[in-house]
């Protein structure tokens, strides 16, 4: 089955303009089921129905060949999603996630699997998410390297307001008609957006969006966002461009680059009126267009003022410079970030002082300091993850203290406690340094 998809990827890099029209039967073949079921993992939160993938597994090849057979015959209908919410800096409520039953995640990723390969060969080079073999870091990379290396002076940074749950459901499918042709196919995929979603009990209805927590719908956000931001700036705002322009993207975060300041604010009104042809708009408090780089760096510091900087995927970005005192790209952990992971650091470490021993939370506050790590400890941001690890420290001393009335650790124990689990020290584990081609093998 994976020989047959990747015949399938280099078709269609073969013929970019060919539609696929006989697709359907890789998502019912059940070795294609079996695999999707055997790359889920099992810890992962249950649907409505609450079957775990243990459950599922104890008559697997019956259930598999059921699922086949209704997929065959076109009976499968998707269940209600489950409404759950993760943290989300500024709003009380959290982030709207919507779980599949494990039934419809093995479809999702039966589905994605066949779809990938197709548009793979599509996505252009300013797409950097949730795709194979790129990163938040590499897109990272080469946004610093350009703006080090081209003649960038401004920079916008555009947020798209609910973006997941204001797709267009007709727009989405008149995109993926340009590729695919199997109508069995879009017709599973109109039903997975249609499945309403069930909170407190209630079942709402489905009109427009892709959820987020689905397997699917980070690719089908992608070609989405292809087709109505990447190809336009590509084939439209690029060209008309006297400077240059650049567009850099990771799912619904982006920011773009431009050398003229004219033509960075006029795409900020174009982008507006783009959005609204397919149903999205702006967050217009969240939208600025900003002077940046060598050139702007060069003039706040000519008037006296400090230069502007921006966010983006976690990384406060700023004008700095060199040991040398050239300028150079520099990023620190965004604030909203930083004080949102010591804040739930600070909750997990409350919760699980009656509920994990010494070495069992030592152990895990470990790995949850070095996750933040792999992800922050770039160059240029030891200092923020020096204080990141400080602060966690600190708090896992204070609340492994309050087990009992007895103390736990004295600071020389605790110290010699960290030793012994290897603590997490604050060196830069990815490099980012946009002064050297190297920076960006990783």
């Amino acid at each position: 089955m994976a020989t047959d998809l990747t015949r399938v990827g280099e078709r269609a890099r073969r013929s970019p303009g060919l539609v696929f029209t006989s697709l359907y039967h890789h998502v019912t073949d059940v070795d294609n089921l079996r695999a999707s079921y055997a790359a889920l993992e099992a810890n992962k939160a249950t649907g409505v129905d609450g079957v775990t993938k243990a459950a599922y597994g104890r008559d697997l090849d019956e259930n598999l060949s059921d699922l086949s057979q209704r997929l065959r015959n076109l009976s499968y209908r998707p269940q209600d999603k489950r409404r759950a919410y993760i943290p989300k800096p500024g709003s009380p409520k959290g982030r709207p996630l919507g779980i599949s039953c494990l039934e419809d995640k093995i479809v999702e990723r039966a589905v994605k699997q066949v779809l990938e390969p197709i548009y793979e060969t599509v996505f252009l080079d300013s797409s950097h998410g949730y795709r194979p073999e790129h990163s938040q870091h590499g897109c990272l990379a080469v946004l610093g390297r350009t703006i080090q290396q081209q003649r960038v002076s401004h920079v916008v940074e555009a947020d798209i307001r609910g973006f997941f749950d204001t797709v267009n459901h007709e727009w989405l499918m008149k995109f993926l008609e340009h590729r695919i042709g199997d109508p069995r196919l879009l017709r599973v995929i109109r039903r997975m957006l249609k499945a309403g979603i069930m909170e407190d009990g209630l079942t709402q209805t489905t009109t427009q969006g892709t959820p987020q927590g689905s397997i699917l719908s980070p690719l089908l956000s992608n070609v989405y966002l292809h087709y109505v931001l990447d190809l336009w700036f590509a084939k439209r705002v690029q060209p008309q461009c006297r400077g240059g322009a650049w567009l850099f993207r990771f799912a619904d975060d982006f920011v773009a680059c431009f050398q003229h300041s004219d033509e960075a604010t006029q795409f900020v009104t174009d982008l507006t009126t783009r959005l609204e042809q397919f149903g999205l708009a702006l967050a217009l408090d969240k939208t600025r267009c900003i002077a940046f780089g060598r050139f702007a760096r060069d003039k706040a510091r000519r008037s006296g003022r400090k230069p502007a900087e921006f966010t983006f995927l976690g990384f406060t970005h700023y004008c700095g410079k060199t040991g040398h005192g050239y300028f150079k790209v520099k990023r620190r952990t965004g604030r909203k970030k930083f004080r949102l992971s010591l804040a739930r650091f600070t909750e997990w470490a409350r919760k699980s002082r009656g509920l994990l021993s010494t070495g069992q939370m030592l152990d895990a506050a470990r790995r949850r300091i070095l996750g933040h790590l792999q992800y922050y400890a770039v160059t240029d941001n030891t200092k923020d993850c020096e204080t990141y690890v400080h602060h966690a420290t600190n708090i896992l001393f204070k609340w492994l203290n309050r087990r009992s009335q007895r103390r736990t650790y004295t600071w020389d124990s605790y110290y010699q406690a960290l030793q012994a689990f290897g603590w997490p020290t604050a060196r830069v584990r990815v490099d980012l340094n946009p002064c050297y081609s190297a920076a960006f093998s990783k």
